[in-house]
């Protein structure tokens, strides 16, 4: 066990041997860190925090009672292979929340960027990737190998399903269920989510000026809303050559082009 002389932990805690702490640490009260689990500097792990398995987490992070990281995956084909668990820096992990490590079938690890954000009881499975400064809401849930891009925000008990990507600073609202892709800056909303328009408040928070804006609601609705003909790719390929110059409208149009294993989040007609 390799502990920082500044690291502090309550006597009824358990740290295995193997275990690594950074500077000034913080293991609370019932608290379970495994042999192999590393603790960036300043980590607060409060009350009944679980920390098990091949598990990284970054400096500064601050976990809240019973959240439970890096138990093995619930995946039927987990069959015990070495895999892994990492959690960036400056993350809040409130009460309830569950992380699960990856498989071999998905690359053998789950990411979690800097400064996310994840409420009381929301759970990220095996294999995603989730980038910085996520936020999700209580409850939000996301199935094994869903990538999730930076800025992105998944409302209160929404459900995505497996193998999904939600680009960067989309949004997910409370109560939806995410079949399809979701392309960056879009926001969707329904039971089974449809492309609702284009989260315009987090790119004004995020200093996107309004002719940025405007260029990408024109993009947007030559994909979407008054399709000239042609392929969503072609539409994508049509709507960036116009506005070249703009960096949301080019990660939307690339995201579309790069595709994945599902498909598109689409409005409803």
């Amino acid at each position: 066990m390799s502990v920082h002389p500044s690291a502090r932990i309550h006597p009824s805690a358990v740290v295995e041997a193997g275990a690594r702490l950074g500077a000034d640490c913080v293991v609370g009260p019932f608290s379970v860190v495994g042999p192999e689990v590393v603790l960036g500097e300043g980590c607060v792990l409060h009350s009944h925090v679980v920390a098990v398995g091949w598990t990284e987490i970054g400096p500064r992070t601050e976990i809240f009672p019973f959240a439970s990281l890096g138990h093995k995956p619930q995946d039927l084909k987990f069959r015990g292979e070495r895999s892994r668990l990492s959690i960036g820096a400056d993350c809040q992990i409130r009460e309830g929340v569950t992380m699960n490590p990856g498989t071999e079938g998905g690359g053998g690890v789950t990411t979690v960027g800097d400064g996310c954000m994840f409420m009381a009881g929301a759970h990220v499975a095996h294999d995603c990737r989730i980038g910085d400064r996520v936020i999700f809401a209580n409850n939000a849930t996301c199935a094994g190998h869903v990538t999730v891009g930076d800025f992105a925000f998944l409302g209160g008990l929404s459900a995505v399903h497996q193998f999904v990507r939600i680009g960067t600073q989309a949004m997910l609202g409370g109560m939806s269920g995410l079949e399809r892709d979701l392309i960056p800056f879009g926001m969707a909303v329904g039971d089974r989510a449809r492309l609702s328009g284009l989260n315009v408040v987090g790119m004004k928070r995020r200093g996107f000026n309004h002719s940025q804006v405007l260029e990408l609601r024109g993009g947007y609705r030559r994909i979407f809303e008054e399709p000239e003909g042609g392929s969503l790719e072609e539409r994508a390929r049509a709507a960036l050559a116009a506005a070249p110059e703009n960096p949301a409208l080019r990660e939307m149009a690339e995201f579309i082009l790069e595709g994945g294993d599902r498909r598109f989040c689409t409005p409803a007609t």
